[in-house]
């Protein structure tokens, strides 16, 4: 909470998330002029000391990442599904970057860390060679230490219970 007040009060950001997650830890998302998130991020590094765990600056960021985040995407029309597990959030975020920014893919869901001990976790969709590329383009980016999977025809009770 110590590092959140310190961004905050170094620069003009906006909060995405803010709060504990598992197991034990602190996730700070924050958005804003690239100038103002590297000045934000300096001073949670700062605040933050050995405590540190992870960081990640993304510029020039996918316009559905920040939206998708926050939960306020509309559920797109659901066609083949590519769901990709990270260990980390910061893979999450990059790695979801990357698939939507590959190809013509729409972001479903995407998990961090609460109540997955850390981890982060997304769902795209769209046609299956577009879902194809974009699982491909998230491997390419943050390499081979993730799950990926790509369900090319999912069925209509399958999706109506899961999102």
């Amino acid at each position: 909470m110590v590092t959140c007040d310190a961004v905050v009060k170094r620069a003009i950001v906006h909060l995405i998330q803010a709060h504990p997650i598992d197991p034990g830890r602190y996730i700070i998302l924050f958005e804003g002029d690239v100038a103002e998130v590297e000045e934000g991020l300096d001073a949670g590094e700062l605040a933050a000391g050995d405590q540190l765990l992870d960081k990640l600056f993304l510029p020039q960021v996918h316009t559905a990442v920040v939206p998708s985040i926050r939960g306020q995407l509309a559920l797109p029309p659901l066609r083949a599904i590519g769901v990709v597990e990270t260990h980390t959030i910061a893979t999450a975020i990059v790695a979801l970057d990357a698939a939507l920014k590959a190809a013509q893919t729409r972001a479903v869901e995407i998990r961090l860390g609460s109540g997955i001990a850390g981890k982060g976790y997304f769902v795209i969709t769209g046609y299956l060679h577009d879902v194809e590329a974009s699982i491909e383009a998230a491997i390419d980016t943050v390499g081979t230490d993730i799950v990926t999977e790509i369900i090319a025809s999912p069925h209509v009770d399958f999706l109506k219970g899961s999102f």
